[in-house]
C-alpha cells in the first residue's frame, strides 16, 4: 500500500473523479457511508454525539456522517467552526442536506464562549481539518480543540487528527486532537508512522473509499505500508531437500548470553532453512546442543566468546551480533567476516554497537548488508535525531550512502532499502517489547537471506512474519505475558496464516 502525501491524495481524489467518473459530491458521501459503518461497529451502543466540523471538505465528510448518524436516530449536536466564510462547495450542499433532514442540531460558533459543554459520555467525531492542514492551529480553533481534549470523551477523528500534519511535525509545541481512533480514506499519513503521534492518532482504520488505480499504480513514492496482500512467500517444491533452503550461519552468544544464541538459531530454523550452524564459545556448547538439537555448532576454543571464523564458503547467509559481546578478539573477528564474507550479511545488536564504534569498517560492509537496530543502537551509529521524522531522514542518508537496508525496529518497524524506499510494518503489538525479540527477528531474517529471497524482501518479509507470530501470541496469552519464546513457538502458524497470499497476482515487493 502506497503512502501519499497530501498534494498526492488531492490529486488522487481528481483523478477519480474525472476517470471512474463520480461526482466530488458522490465520492464524499462515499467516504462519509464507510465511516458512519465503522463508527456503528466501534460504538454500537452510541445514544448521542457531538460533530465539530470546518469549513471544508473535511467538514463536509462530517456533515454527511451527521446525516446518516441522524438517521439511525441518534442524537446528533452538529458545531461548525465558522473561523472563515470559505465554505467547499460540497460542504455547503452537505449543509443543505442536513438541514433538510431537519434531525440534527446545527451550531455555529464564532469563539470559544459560544462552544456547547461537552460532556464526557458523549462520542466527539472531529471533522475539523484534514491532512493538507499546512499551519500550527492557534486562536479559537486551538481553543476549541483544547476543549474537546479536556471533555476526555470518546474522540473519533475523520481522515487526520485535526492539527496534525500529513508528513513532517517537527514542531514541539502544536494544537492537535487527542484521537482514540482515526478513519483515514485509502491509506495512512505519513505523520502515522512516527511513535510521538500516538497520542493523537490513537489507532487508524484503512477505509478504501475506491481511488481510481490507475492512479495509484502510476504515481511513485517512496513510502509503502505493508499488509497481508504484499507478501509473497516461496512454495515450496515436491522434490526439494534440506540443501535447497540454504545453510545460515549465525555468530551469537557469550558468556552469560548463551539465550540470545538459542533464540536467534530456533527462530532461523522455524523459519524454513534447511541447515542452521552457529558460532558460539566454548562455555555454550552444552546449551546449544541440549536446548536445539538441529543446529550445527562451530566451537571457538575461546571459552567466553567468540573469536575464530569457520570456513565461510559453504553458507548462504550469515548473521552476527545477538550476545556476543564486546571483546577485543570479537571485534577481530568481526572486522575479519566484513573482509572476508562478500554475500549480505544481516547485522544486529552488540554487532551494530561494534560497528557504531569503528565506522571506517562500514566502506567494507558487502553491498545490500541488512542492519537491524532498535533506535538506542542507531543513534549510536548515526548520532541523536530531533524527533522521528528526522530519524528517517537519517536511515534513509545511512542506508543509501552503504547501499544497505535498515530495518529500525519499533512499532510499525520500518526497512529503508539503498534506494532510499520505505516500507513500513503492519503488524506486531507492544507485547513484543521484550527481552529476545530482536534475536527471534535476525534469525528470521538470516533464515530466509539464506532461503534466497532478495535481501530488501528477507528484510520486509521478516519484519511481517514476526509481528503476525507476535500477534498470534497475544490472542492466546495476552501482552503482558508475551515472551520472545513464544513468538518463535507461533512461527509455524503465522507463515500457514500468510501463505494464503500466494493466491494474489500483484505484489510491490
Amino acid at each position: 500500500m502506497k503512502i501519499l502525501n497530501a498534494s498526492k491524495t488531492r490529486e488522487a481524489d481528481n483523478y477519480t473523479i474525472k476517470y471512474d467518473p463520480i461526482s466530488s459530491t458522490d465520492l464524499m458521501e462515499r467516504a462519509g457511508n464507510l465511516c458512519f459503518k465503522k463508527i456503528i461497529k466501534l460504538y454500537p451502543k452510541i445514544k448521542k454525539t457531538t460533530v465539530f466540523v470546518g469549513p471544508g471538505n473535511n467538514g463536509g465528510d462530517g456533515l454527511v456522517i451527521a446525516r446518516l448518524l441522524s438517521q439511525k436516530k441518534i442524537k446528533v449536536f452538529v458545531v461548525i467552526l465558522n473561523f472563515n466564510d470559505n465554505f467547499s462547495d460540497d460542504f455547503k450542499l452537505n449543509f443543505e442536506r442536513l438541514k433538510k433532514q431537519n434531525k440534527s442540531k446545527i451550531k455555529f460558533i464564532k469563539n470559544i464562549s459560544e462552544l456547547p459543554k461537552i460532556s464526557k459520555d458523549n462520542l466527539i467525531i472531529d471533522a475539523i481539518f484534514g491532512s493538507g492542514l499546512s499551519r500550527i492551529l492557534k486562536g479559537f480553533v486551538a481553543e476549541v480543540v483544547n476543549k474537546i481534549n479536556e471533555s476526555k470523551a470518546n474522540i473519533i477523528s475523520i481522515d487526520i487528527p485535526s492539527g496534525l500534519f500529513g508528513e513532517e511535525n517537527t514542531q514541539e509545541e502544536k494544537t492537535v486532537v487527542n484521537a482514540k481512533h482515526t478513519l483515514t480514506f485509502q491509506y495512512p499519513s505519513l505523520s502515522f508512522m512516527f511513535p510521538e503521534n500516538e497520542k493523537y492518532v490513537g489507532k487508524f482504520y484503512i477505509l478504501n473509499i475506491g481511488i481510481h488505480e490507475d492512479f495509484i499504480n502510476k504515481t511513485d513514492t517512496p513510502y509503502y505500508y505493508i499488509q497481508k496482500k504484499d507478501i509473497k512467500l516461496n512454495k515450496r517444491n515436491k522434490f526439494s531437500h534440506k540443501g535447497t533452503y540454504g545453510h545460515s550461519m549465525i555468530f551469537a552468544g557469550s558468556y552469560g548470553k548463551a539465550g540470545a544464541a538459542v533464540l536467534c538459531v530456533k527462530a532461523a530454523q522455524r523459519a524454513g532453512a534447511g541447515l542452521v550452524s552457529a558460532t558460539v564459545p566454548e562455555c555454550n556448547y552444552e546449551i546449544l546442543q541440549i536446548s536445539s538439537p538441529e543446529t550445527m555448532l562451530h566451537i571457538n576454543k575461546s571459552k567466553l566468546y567468540i573469536s575464530e571464523l569457520p570456513d565461510l564458503y559453504k553458507f548462504n547467509a550469515v548473521a552476527i551480533g545477538p550476545g556476543i559481546g564486546f571483546n577485543d578478539e570479537t571485534k577481530q573477528l568481526l572486522k575479519d567476516l566484513i573482509s572476508t564474507y562478500k554475500n549480505p550479511i544481516v547485522f544486529d545488536a552488540d554487532a551494530i554497537t561494534i560497528l557504531s564504534e569503528n565506522k571506517s569498517w562500514l566502506k567494507d560492509i558487502p553491498s545490500n548488508s541488512i542492519f537491524t537496530p532498535h533506535p538506542k543502537e542507531f543513534e549510536r551509529l548515526v548520532g541523536k535525531s530531533k524527533n522521528n521524522f528526522e530519524r528517517l531522514q537519517k536511515q534513509i542518508d545511512f542506508a543509501k550512502k552503504h547501499c544497505v537496508n535498515v530495518l529500525l525496529k519499533g512499532a510499525n518497524t520500518s526497512v529503508v532499502t539503498p534506494k532510499g524506499r520505505v516500507f513500513f510494518n503492519s503488524t506486531g503489538n507492544p507485547g513484543m517489547a521484550t527481552a529476545g525479540s530482536g534475536d527471534v527477528l535476525t534469525g528470521i531474517i538470516v533464515s530466509l537471506l539464506s532461503q534466497n529471497y532478495s535481501p530488501k524482501n528477507a528484510a520486509i518479509i521478516g519484519a511481517y512474519i514476526h509481528g503476525v507470530s507476535g500477534d498470534i501470541a497475544e490472542k492466546k496469552i495476552g501482552q503482558s505475558a508475551l515472551i520472545a519464546s513464544d513468538i518463535i513457538n507461533n512461527l509455524g502458524l503465522a507463515f500457514q496464516k500468510t501463505l494464503t497470499t500466494l493466491l494474489q497476482d500483484h505484489y510491490i515487493l
